[in-house]
């Protein structure tokens, strides 16, 4: 079983406040007339591919650290489920090669020891699994919430209403002027240090 080394696409969809269009007051009809128009705010609208965070060479730096501290960590336990792995695939080659001709009590003495490799394989595997996500989970949760807060302050510093996401929302057409991606990534980078905060606090 294949420890999953890859982080979740991170979805940051941040809608933030659109002052609330101003209508005027309806006036009676037979009185004066109605405004003909409201006043309607502008509003700036950015587009942001969260999946590109997650580029080892151009995304998030403090990701990468992170991931590779991570699959570091998880090495142990990676090799440990290929050994298994290889005794699992060895045995059931010697059980198939062997079987025409050999005694039926080594055989069945063979298959029990397989049928307990499979069972120790994936228990270990579940376990490894579990483990390994949540620890993914500790170690992204305050990087997430800081560049959620990031993208806060990049949106109100660069007066920006709204900043959708495009690796989670189907786009039909977008100008390339709208996307601030790299402009993002590469403040966020220059402010956030890779090798800040990647241990989180026990």
């Amino acid at each position: 079983m294949k420890i999953d080394r890859l982080i979740a696409a991170v979805a940051f969809v941040l809608a933030m406040a659109v002052s609330p269009v101003l209508a005027q007051p309806k006036q009676p009809a037979a009185t004066a007339p109605a405004q003909s128009t409201a006043n309607v705010p502008e509003s700036k609208i950015a587009l942001i591919y969260s999946d590109a965070f997650l580029d080892a060479k151009t995304g998030i730096n403090r990701f990468t650290t992170l991931i590779t501290n991570l699959n570091r960590e998880f090495q142990p336990r990676q090799t440990e489920l290929q050994t298994l792995q290889g005794k699992i695939q060895a045995l059931t080659d010697d059980i198939q090669k062997t079987q025409p001709v050999a005694d039926p009590k080594t055989i069945a003495l063979k298959q029990e020891q397989l049928d307990q490799l499979k069972k120790d394989f994936q228990r270990k595997g579940e376990d490894a699994q579990a483990a390994y996500n949540k620890k993914r989970g500790e170690i992204f949760s305050p990087l997430q919430e800081d560049i959620g807060k990031a993208l806060e302050a990049y949106a109100k510093a660069h007066n920006i209403n709204v900043i959708i996401d495009g690796s989670q929302v189907p786009l039909v057409y977008a100008a390339d002027a709208l996307d601030i991606t790299r402009a993002f990534i590469n403040e966020f980078n220059s402010k956030n240090p890779a090798t800040a905060a990647v241990t989180p606090p026990n």
